[in-house]
């Protein structure tokens, strides 16, 4: 049974960060705002995978100036949903 999670990000152009996790793997993320094809296409790629995985590639990407990026705030989001279980 999969459990949908929802994640506000910080500090990039996405509004809003989308889950469906089954266990400790994602089934599937949709993403409001940013960058439309890079965020589908990161999208497509993580379906299926360990959130562990998903951490280990995303965390401490950073975008131009910017400390973070989108898929620093998935990793954030995956790491926060952890925590909360």
């Amino acid at each position: 049974m999969s459990t949908h999670y929802e994640f506000t990000p910080r500090g990039v152009c996405s509004r809003k960060m989308n889950f469906e996790i089954n266990g400790d793997t994602i089934e599937s993320m949709s993403v409001e705002g940013g960058c439309n094809g890079n965020l589908k296409g990161i999208s497509a790629l993580v379906k299926g995978k360990k959130i562990e995985e998903v951490i280990a590639a995303l965390d401490g990407i950073e975008c131009g100036m910017k400390p973070t990026s989108c898929p620093d705030q998935i990793a954030r989001a995956l790491k926060q949903y952890q925590a909360q279980q």
